[in-house]
Order: structure tokens, then C-alpha cells, then sequence
């Protein structure tokens, strides 16, 4: 059996460094600049993976060079999907217990591929809030905030891509020390309306975890 090592983030870095090679080898015909960017793909992402992480088999990784056709690449983005890991498969019962203040909680499609998640999202229309799940150091934590569609496309904070994008904002649980019983400091960014779309494009979750940081400590 495969050790699971390649989280979704990773996988959507993998796939769109693999892109950008692929394109490459299409496009141009200077053999040192092929070969540059070849390098430099298979730089980029043996950085994901510390030496220090043991059992990462990294010789997946150093049939890069051998890739040129089409077809190569496919096979090797396939061959990478038995290495991803899940995301943890929350249950409804999880799902409420993290939002147990909300009486009216919808509750997403859990009837899903959790490879490819980064983040469990989904907002509610009825109540005009967005819910995240997200597994944070091994510990599954929820944070909800209000959602203020922008009616446009902008880019989003978690993916750092143009989608159609909402202003989301949460409370936060930290106060300051003496502060009144009214006091709140609430922290707001914009991300995508279609969660979906957003595990997609993922290919780092370093400014999601600051966020939720930010939110919930």
C-alpha cells in the first residue's frame, strides 16, 4: 500500500507546476530554457517535501526530467492520486457539535471525495453566513462568519485566484485584557463563493491557517 503523503494543496501545486512544464515543452524550442524550466519544476516541488520527512518517496518525483509527451504527463498526475491523503471525513454529528450555537445549521454534502479538500465550506443562504471546517494541526475546528456577496470577480484570499468572490467576516474569540462586555474585534476578508472551486485552486493553505489563527485564538 501507497503512503499517503500528498495533501490536495499539494496536489494542485504538483498539477499546475506540471502544467507550466508541459506548456513549455509545446511552446518552446531553445533547449536550455526547457530544460531550466524542467529544472526548476522539479525544484519547486521536491521543496514541499523536507528531507527531514521520512518514508516520502521522493523517486515519484525524479521521473519528472522523462516526461514529454502528452500523454506523460497525464499518466503522471494519475499516478500521483494514489499517494493523496484525505481530508479528515467530518461526520453531521461533528458538524453541529462544532457549530452548536447555530440551531438552524444547514449541513453541507458530505457524500464527497475528500482528497481533494483543503477545507470543508459552504455558505447558507437563509442566514447570509459561510461555515469552514478545517483540520488545524490535527484538530478539527469550525469558524463562522457573515457573507457579503461582492457581485464580482476579485481574488480570493485562501487560493489566490479570480472567482467570484464574497466579503467574509468573523468574530474573533480574543479580547484585550480589561476590555468591556461589548467589545469584539471582527476580521473580514474576501474569498470564493464556490468552495469547490477554491479546493481546486489551492495550492497553499499557509494564509487560511493565519486566518483561522487570527479567528479563533
Amino acid at each position: 500500500m501507497n503512503e499517503l503523503f500528498i495533501r490536495n494543496h499539494h496536489y494542485n501545486f504538483i498539477k499546475k507546476q506540471i502544467g507550466y512544464l508541459q506548456r513549455t515543452y509545446q511552446t518552446v524550442s531553445d533547449r536550455k530554457v526547457v530544460e531550466a524550466v524542467r529544472d526548476s519544476t522539479e525544484f519547486k516541488i521536491m521543496e514541499l517535501f523536507p528531507d527531514s520527512e521520512e518514508g516520502i518517496p521522493k523517486e515519484l518525483f525524479r521521473n519528472i526530467p522523462a516526461l514529454q509527451t502528452a500523454e506523460d504527463f497525464e499518466q503522471f498526475l494519475q499516478s500521483l492520486e494514489s499517494y493523496m491523503t484525505n481530508f479528515p471525513q467530518v461526520t453531521e454529528k461533528q458538524i453541529r457539535k462544532l457549530f452548536h450555537k447555530n440551531k438552524k445549521l444547514p449541513i453541507p454534502d458530505l457524500a464527497i471525495d475528500y482528497r481533494y479538500l483543503s477545507y470543508l465550506g459552504w455558505n447558507s443562504i437563509a442566514t447570509g453566513k459561510f461555515f469552514i471546517v478545517y483540520d488545524l494541526n490535527g484538530q478539527i475546528v469550525g469558524m463562522e462568519g457573515k457573507i457579503t456577496p461582492a457581485n464580482k470577480k476579485g481574488f480570493c484570499f485562501i487560493c489566490n485566484k479570480q472567482e467570484e468572490i464574497a466579503l467574509f467576516t468573523a468574530v474573533s474569540k480574543s479580547r484585550l485584557t480589561h476590555s468591556s462586555p461589548d467589545y469584539y474585534k471582527a476580521v473580514g476578508n474576501y474569498l470564493c463563493m464556490n468552495s469547490q472551486e477554491c479546493n481546486k485552486n489551492i495550492t497553499d493553505v499557509t494564509a487560511l491557517e493565519k486566518f483561522i489563527h487570527e479567528v479563533l485564538k
